[in-house]
């Protein structure tokens, strides 16, 4: 199949975005529109629009390798995914949690405000990292006899460092420690066996990698941990039987369902479906194979510049067991900001994060964009002594 049919961008712009946002491929534009015009005339496709709801539960649980579809919700974003675990879970005082010290705000905050019920934070500084020392060591070596829980992302979002969640998920699973994941910038751009890695939680918005839209998350709890974690919100779809609108001696529901406690996203639900389809009909595999050449170009061609520097770590630059879909870098003689702006204004949809210029162009990005996009650069940040 030529996939690259699904992602028409013909005006000379280029998307290397997708760490941010993901394009929606046409198959996504098509969905959402039918169901839109189905919707015009009132619910008489309701049953159809749970089907659907009931694919895209299955295509999630292919993508992780959880073991039912029981273990899958679907919730507004990561955040709530977190926040579910972190406001679920029955904490002591003297707790403390690991993270990681270059997580994004929702893998911070969410366990940050549990502070005032006397559970500590603590940030295991992979930013320090040496070449000698994994980042996984460092997040075990923060840990101790009180530590309830272990979140780090699977990608971090500002310089693309890949982490082996295997590694942490063995360590936490032989201390008695949860492990939980923020999968946002791995998910739909790499493979992820959630049994292989061990994770008791895992949480991704389907907006990035996914190519889906904001609004609609997957969020996985392991079975034997779902009663672990108190509900916090009530509504009549995390019930058993939700549609017996009539029934009063009702129930939780026994799958993860019992954390949608209210009326689903069906428009989301649409899209993603959609978005998720294409992915698997690629295979993972294919997926992970073209993310990685493309992040793998742009590391040597960068590196080859001496106009510019990248900010990536080392691992990234060096192993490729380390690297997802994201490359950092900067101008040797231009401030991030005013590099960004020229790139924005090339054509060049990009980011600033990690101190300088993000990358993050997906399995379908051809060469030739890439190729487009380090012409534009060495105008813009010629190499030292010209050519």
């Amino acid at each position: 199949m030529n996939y690259r049919d699904e992602f028409p961008l013909e005006d000379g712009r280029i998307y290397l975005n997708h760490a941010y946002y993901g394009r929606w491929p046409r198959r996504t534009v098509r969905a959402v529109e039918r169901l839109c015009q189905e919707v015009n005339t009132g619910a008489f496709r309701y049953g159809d629009w749970l089907q659907t709801e009931a694919r895209l539960r299955e295509r999630l649980r292919e993508l992780i390798n959880a073991p039912s579809v029981a273990d899958i919700a679907l919730l507004k974003n990561t955040s709530e995914g977190l926040s579910v675990v972190a406001h679920g879970l029955d904490w002591r005082a003297g707790d403390n949690i690991v993270i990681a010290d270059q997580e994004f705000p929702s893998n911070r905050i969410v366990w940050q405000s549990l502070g005032g019920q006397g559970v500590e934070i603590r940030q295991a500084a992979i930013s320090a990292a040496s070449s000698e020392e994994a980042p996984e060591a460092i997040i075990e070596r923060t840990c101790d006899e009180n530590t309830r829980l272990v979140s780090v992302s699977s990608v971090q979002y500002g310089t693309g460092l890949r982490m082996d969640l295997g590694r942490i998920g063995a360590f936490c699973r032989r201390e008695g420690i949860l492990f939980c994941v923020d999968a946002i910038q791995s998910l739909g751009a790499l493979s992820l066996d959630v049994r292989a890695i061990g994770a008791d939680f895992l949480a991704a918005d389907g907006h990035k990698w996914m190519l889906g839209p904001d609004g609609i998350a997957l969020f996985y709890c392991r079975e034997e941990l779902r009663d672990r974690l108190t509900l916090r919100q009530y509504g009549w779809h995390m019930v058993e039987e939700p549609l017996d609108f009539d029934k009063r001696d009702w129930r939780v529901a026994s799958s993860a369902c019992r954390f949608e406690c209210g009326s689903p996203n069906t428009l989301g639900i649409h899209a993603l479906e959609a978005s998720l389809s294409l992915l698997l009909e690629v295979g993972m595999e294919e997926v992970e194979r073209g993310v990685l050449e493309n992040s793998a170009y742009l590391i040597a061609a960068i590196a080859g510049n001496e106009g510019l520097g990248l900010l990536s770590p080392a691992a990234v630059i060096h192993d490729p067991a380390r690297r997802g879909g994201i490359v950092t870098f900067g101008a040797r003689d231009r401030a991030p900001r005013e590099l960004f702006r020229t790139l924005k204004a090339a054509g060049v949809a990009c980011a600033l994060r990690g101190g300088g210029i993000r990358f993050s162009p997906h399995f379908y990005t051809p060469r030739e964009q890439l190729e487009t996009t380090m012409e534009r650069l060495e105008a813009l940040a010629p190499r030292r002594g010209g050519r």
